[in-house]
């Protein structure tokens, strides 16, 4: 602490009064619920004014020392000056004529340190005191308003953050009552097909898809999406796309046609950039043809009852790039008795193991021919256990959606 002697009883009571005077400003100030810049403005004028002090310059930590009171009186610009390492280790109200600074620190006569729970908040340093500013008592008082009014600002942001994380859960509840939605319910197990999927989200939310729909009696619709960044704005997106493409399906069930129209709403609906990937399929009960159109997605594998395969990959650009898709391939594919078709987003191939190797589809190929007689549900089960035991440090960096069809 500072040498510094006791004043005289009339000095005392003159502080006393600038005292009360200052406490009860920044008091009410604080129960306004200021924002910071106010706070810190009646802060400085509380000071200057009121206790009278000439020089004054607040360093605050937030993340790092900034200068958030700037009231000098000199020809240096202390928002653009970093303390000094000396002045950061005070820990106590200290003279700065017994530190080794620089000399344009030295227009300032005691440096004030502000301390929470043991931890600097910030740094008072003020200059061209009046004489009862010579005595602990008054700067003892500068370091209590000081803790006072950065305690509660301190207090605020602390408010803002829980109102934040706040708002981020509700996102998250919202997007996830979107996202439940819109999978189908229900999938066909039956004398034709064995329709089985899972999802397993990276995140809270995720912006994968899959959907069946009945089209007719001998047609039936499934597809698997992803659209790019995730939360509430995805999973709208999304929910327009499912609703877009259940809409579509009333007119027309040509594949063309329905994923140029498609495209054209995620083009008109897109924010910020986002599209879609998604592979789309008819299969015809009858005529045993699947007609696909791939639209910029992982190539999903057919896998013959042989154990030879064939990837679905024609198709278009992902959706919501083009106004207009440039190119359009239908594909179109006979379906063997025994066939398996694997559709899968790209966070089950893109798994690396420790030596930066990615699993990628020639390892899912090499799954399916080594398991295709596992039941579907066991299929699925296996092939997430071995993605995660490709590397047992190994995690999911993405969403992995899989859907898989069974033609008997």
């Amino acid at each position: 602490m500072p040498d510094i002697p006791l004043p005289n009883p009339q000095q005392e009571l003159n502080l006393k009064k600038l005292e009360l005077t200052a406490l009860l400003e920044i008091t009410q100030a604080i129960n306004a619920n200021l924002p910071e810049n106010a706070l810190y403005k009646i802060y400085r004028f509380t000071l200057l004014a009121q206790l009278q002090i000439r020089q004054l310059v607040l360093y605050v930590h937030d993340g790092d020392w900034a200068c958030m009171v700037n009231s000098s009186g000199t020809e240096h610009d202390f928002n653009k000056l970093t303390l000094p390492k000396e002045m950061l280790q005070v820990k106590e109200i200290t003279k700065i004529s017994k530190l080794k600074v620089d000399k344009k620190w030295r227009c300032f006569d005691i440096v004030i340190p502000v301390l929470h729970n043991n931890k600097v908040l910030a740094f008072v340093l003020i200059g061209k005191l009046q004489n009862y500013y010579n005595n602990l008592d008054a700067l003892n008082f500068v370091q209590t308003i000081s803790n006072i009014m950065l305690v509660a600002i301190e207090n605020h942001k602390m408010a803002r953050q829980r109102l934040a994380q706040e708002s981020i859960r509700r996102e998250i509840e919202i997007a996830r009552e979107v996202q439940s939605m819109l999978f189908p319910k229900s999938l066909p197990n039956d004398r034709d097909v064995t329709i089985h999927a899972s999802y397993i989200p990276h995140s809270s939310i995720g912006g994968d898809y899959y959907d069946f729909i009945e089209i007719d009696a001998d047609q039936f619709l499934f597809c698997v999406a992803d659209v790019s960044g995730k939360g509430v704005p995805a999973s709208l997106l999304m929910s327009n796309f499912q609703a877009g493409l259940r809409t579509i399906l009333r007119q027309t069930s040509d594949l063309n046609t329905v994923v140029s129209e498609l495209n054209n709403l995620i083009y008109r609906n897109a924010i910020a950039e986002k599209f879609i990937t998604t592979f789309v399929a008819i299969y015809n009960r009858k005529s045993r043809e699947l007609t696909y159109v791939n639209a910029g997605h992982n190539a999903p594998i057919l896998l013959y009852e042989d154990n030879s395969h064939y990837l679905l990959n024609d198709g278009c650009t992902m959706l919501g790039v083009f106004d207009v898709l440039p190119f359009m391939n239908v594909g179109r594919v006979h379906v063997p008795e025994g066939s398996v078709v694997l559709c899968y987003t790209d966070g089950l191939t893109e798994v690396f193991d420790e030596d930066e190797a990615e699993y990628g589809i020639e390892g899912t190929i090499d799954f399916l021919q080594r398991n295709r007689f596992l039941s579907s549900k066991m299929l699925h089960l296996q092939l997430l256990r071995e993605i995660n035991l490709y590397n047992d440090e190994a995690s999911f960096n993405d969403d992995i959606t899989l859907l898989s069809c069974r033609f008997k």
